[in-house]
C-alpha cells in the first residue's frame, strides 16, 4: 500500500526545470532510495514533500491527504519527519533538551521556550527523550552541549529528534555525508533497526554502500526526471542509470 504518492510534479526556478513530471509511489514499511548526480533535483523533491517548496504543478499525497498548501510544521504533525543534509540541531542546548523540544512539539502542536519551567515535572517526556537517546547510542552524553558533538553524533542526535515524534514517514537527505566509514556503518545499523519497526523511509544518498545496504527499491533522478525505478539488483546493471549517474561506470 502506498503511503506517499507523487504525481506529475514539476518545479522550475527561472530557466531551470528542476523537476520534470516526477511520479513516485512510496510503499508503506519500505526503504525507498532516491539517487542521481548532483543537480538532479533530489533535495528539491524532498522540499516539495515537507512544504518548504510548492510544486508548480502536480500533487503530493501522504496517507491519503494532500500536502500541498500545508505549512511545514503542520506536515510534521501528520507524521512526516526529515533529516537534512546538514544536521539541524540546537547547538547551544544539551542533547536531552534537543530531543525534548520535538517531543513537546509533537504532543502539544507547538513548543515555546518558556515551557522549560515545567520540564522538571514532565517525567514521561523526560523518559521518552532519554529512551530515544539510548536508542541512537547517545544516552551517556545526554547532558553534553550539542555543538560539541562530532558530525556522526550530530546526525544520530537529529535522528533521535525525529524518532521521538513517532513518524510514519522519515525522509533522510544524505544521512551519512561527511562521515567516516565506521560512523557510516553504525548509521546503517541504526537505520535498519528503524526500518524493522515499520517506519517508512525515503533516503537520498550518494554512497552506494549505504543505498544497497538499505533500499528495498531505488528511483533514479537525472535532470529532474525519473529515468529508472527498480529493485536494487536490477538498478546495478541498468545501462541508462550507469550512463546518467556515473558516466558509464558500474555501480
Amino acid at each position: 500500500m502506498s503511503i506517499l504518492s507523487v504525481e506529475n510534479v514539476n518545479k522550475r526556478f527561472g530557466g531551470l526545470q528542476a523537476l520534470n513530471d516526477v511520479n513516485l509511489e512510496i510503499e508503506a514499511g519500505t526503504v525507498h532510495a532516491i539517487i542521481g548526480p548532483n543537480g538532479a533535483g533530489k533535495s528539491t523533491l524532498l522540499n516539495c514533500f515537507v512544504g518548504r517548496l510548492e510544486p508548480d504543478t502536480g500533487t503530493v499525497t501522504f496517507d491519503g491527504k494532500s500536502l500541498l498548501g500545508i505549512k511545514p510544521h503542520e506536515i510534521n504533525q501528520t507524521g512526516v519527519s526529515r533529516v537534512f543534509q546538514t544536521p539541524e540541531i540546537f547547538g547551544e542546548l544539551t542533547l536531552l533538551e534537543n530531543v525534548m523540544i520535538p517531543a513537546f512539539a509533537k504532543r502539544d502542536g507547538a513548543f515555546t521556550m518558556n515551557a522549560w519551567g515545567s520540564v522538571a515535572g514532565e517525567s514521561d517526556m523526560y523518559q521518552k527523550a532519554m529512551d530515544m537517546l539510548d536508542d541512537v547510542g547517545l544516552a551517556e552524553k545526554s547532558n553534553d552541549i550539542a555543538e560539541q558533538l562530532s558530525r556522526g553524533d550530530k546526525r544520530r542526535l537529529e535522528l533521535a529528534m525525529c524518532l521521538v515524534q513517532e513518524p510514519k514517514l522519515l525522509l533522510l537527505d544524505e544521512p551519512t555525508a561527511g562521515m567516516a566509514r565506521a560512523d557510516t556503518n553504525n548509521t546503517i545499523d541504526l537505520m535498519k533497526r528503524i526500518a524493522e519497526r515499520g517506519v517508512t523511509m525515503v533516503v537520498i544518498e550518494h554512497d552506494m554502500h549505504v543505498v544497497f545496504s538499505l533500499a528495498d527499491k531505488i528511483s533514479v533522478l537525472a535532470q529532474g526526471t525519473v529515468i529508472a525505478e527498480d529493485l536494487p539488483e536490477n538498478i546495478k546493471g541498468n545501462p541508462k542509470v550507469q550512463e546518467a549517474y556515473l558516466g558509464g561506470a558500474h555501480l
